[in-house]
């Protein structure tokens, strides 16, 4: 059994994920204006040395001259390659470097900076993401046909798992939250009709930790971390809709009777206790149930009552 905030457990059993066989670190990396500098005076000094070779040659330098056009071409060449190990890092985003298929390390300070040029650079975002599911059609607990569909917030936290454990992290993010919400909604009914369990439509605070927890589950070996997910459609299916209303209504028209019918009952105790209290009227036990009855037809039901005056005695 797993926990997660809030003390909410929750079976870790669901799934089994591998465990990742890469982990995230820092790459060694350089001041990327500095190198800009030395690759620019690189450069400048291969310009240099090029042309003045050129002249020499024409001027009758001989070997001199063709040493400097060697070493000029040197030059650009090594300026030009580190030109290309230049990497700029905006904010919100990382750099997975690899070198000959090899992880390097990950660069996350936002800046320019450089790196070997040799190496391959792959663009990965942390910034804070949503995935909304699509409205999914499945059976709750109770066998009945649902609609519901969830939001995932999400947030690459290991940037090296969630490029070489999973083929495509944004992609497997987005099955597995439709896996978890499948299963969340299988898992537990509907409503819970006034038994003491949890349901998806009383208790959307516990369902929705509990949904973070299995997605959390699902998803860690890529690499990526739940902030939250919630659901944000929940219905009966079309099919049953119209069925479940009419069963709902009928079990909001009940619960009103039974408070409507259990103050008719106060009322008339309370009558009565008054009319005795001070002494009104003697009722005899004949009259007594009479007038309860007329009380409770005109408390409890639904239509205006339309009184009879009796114009002669109680008795009569």
């Amino acid at each position: 059994m797993g926990e997660i905030s809030g003390g909410v457990a929750l079976d870790t059993t669901i799934v089994d994920m591998p465990e990742p066989h890469t982990t995230e670190r820092t790459v060694r990396a350089s001041n990327g204006f500095v190198m800009l500098g030395l690759a620019t005076l690189l450069d400048l000094a291969g310009i240099a040395l090029l042309t003045a070779g050129i002249i020499t040659l024409a001027t009758g330098g001989g070997q001199i001259g063709t040493w400097m056009i060697v070493a000029g071409c040197l030059l650009l060449l090594i300026g030009s390659t580190l030109v290309f190990g230049l990497t700029a890092v905006a904010p919100g985003e990382a750099r997975v470097v690899q070198l000959l298929g090899r992880y390097v390390g990950t660069l996350r300070s936002p800046g320019l900076q450089w790196v070997n040029p040799y190496t391959l650079r792959r663009r990965v975002s942390t910034r804070i993401r949503n995935h909304e599911t699509d409205v999914t059609k499945v059976n709750d607990a109770d066998g009945n046909p649902i609609q519901i569909a969830t939001v995932v917030v999400w947030q690459v936290q290991d940037t090296a798992q969630a490029v070489f454990e999973v083929d495509d992290f944004v992609e497997f993010v987005a099955i597995q939250a439709e896996t978890a919400v499948r299963h969340i909604a299988g898992s537990y009914p509907y409503d819970a009709h006034g038994e003491p369990r949890l349901s998806l439509r009383d208790n959307a605070d516990e369902i929705n930790e509990r949904l973070s927890a299995e997605i959390a589950i699902r998803v860690a070996s890529a690499g990526v971390k739940i902030i939250e997910s919630r659901i944000i459609h929940l219905a009966y299916a079309p099919e049953i809709a119209h069925a479940m209303l009419r069963r709902q209504q009928a079990g909001a028209v009940v619960a009103a009777r039974q408070r409507i019918v259990e103050g008719a009952v106060g009322m008339v105790e309370m009558a009565l206790a008054r009319l005795a209290e001070h002494d009104v009227v003697e009722l005899d036990e004949e009259r007594k149930a009479a007038m309860v009855s007329n009380l409770l037809v005109v408390l409890v039901g639904d239509r205006d009552t339309q009184p009879v005056v009796n114009a002669g005695t109680l008795y009569q």
